[in-house]
C-alpha cells in the first residue's frame, strides 16, 4: 500500500512503479532482512548465548522474525507519515523541515533497534541484550550531524527510490 502512496509523490509510471515494487519487497524487506536477520544470528549465538545454555541456540527463523516485527514501525514512520508532508513541508530547504525529516529518521533507527532488543530481551537462553541499546546514544549524534551538513535524511530517501527505478 505504501509503494502506492510513494508512486503518487514520485509520480512513477506504472512500468516504474512495479519496478519499485520488487524492489521493495525483494531487496529492501526480504533480502535486507536475511542479512540483518543473519548478522543478528549468528552474533546472538556467539556472544549473547549464557554459559548454561550453549547446547542451545536461537533459531534463524526467530531472528528474522524479529527483523520483521523491528521493520514495520519504520516502514510506517518512513513510507506511510512522511508521504502526508513531503512535498508540502519536509522536501522544502528550511532547517525546521530538515529537523522534522531527520527527525522521523531518528525515531524510525530508534524504533527499530529497540524492538530488537526486546525481541531478543524474551529468549531465557540469552543474556541481557543491552547490547544493542548501546547504539541509542548515537541517534542524537546523527541528527546533529546531519543537520549541520545541511542533509535531509527523508529527500535522501526519496532521490534513492526515484533514481534507483528510472
Amino acid at each position: 500500500m505504501t509503494s502506492v502512496g510513494f508512486a503518487l509523490v514520485l509520480r512513477l509510471s506504472v512500468a516504474s512503479f512495479l519496478t519499485f515494487l520488487l524492489y521493495t519487497v525483494c531487496v529492501d524487506t526480504l533480502a535486507v532482512g536475511v542479512v540483518v536477520a543473519t548478522l543478528l544470528w549468528v552474533f546472538t549465538n556467539k556472544r549473547l548465548v549464557k554459559s548454561t545454555c550453549r547446547e542451545q541456540d536461537v533459531e534463524w527463523g526467530y531472528a528474522f522474525d524479529v527483523h520483521l516485527n523491528a521493520f514495520f514501525p519504520p516502514l510506517l514512520i518512513l513510507h506511510f507519515f512522511q508521504l502526508f508532508l513531503y512535498h508540502v513541508f519536509i522536501s522544502q530547504d528550511w532547517f525546521v523541515s530538515r529537523l522534522f525529516g531527520n527527525l522521523l529518521w531518528v525515531f524510525a533507527i530508534g524504533y527499530y533497534i529497540y524492538i530488537t532488543f526486546l525481541g531478543y530481551s524474551a529468549l531465557p537462553i540469552l543474556q541481557p541484550p543491552r547490547v544493542f541499546l548501546y547504539a541509542l546514544p548515537l541517534l542524537p549524534l546523527l541528527l546533529v550531524v546531519t543537520l549541520a551538513m545541511r542533509v535531509n535524511l527523508c529527500s535522501v530517501l526519496m532521490d534513492f527510490y526515484h533514481y534507483r527505478v528510472l
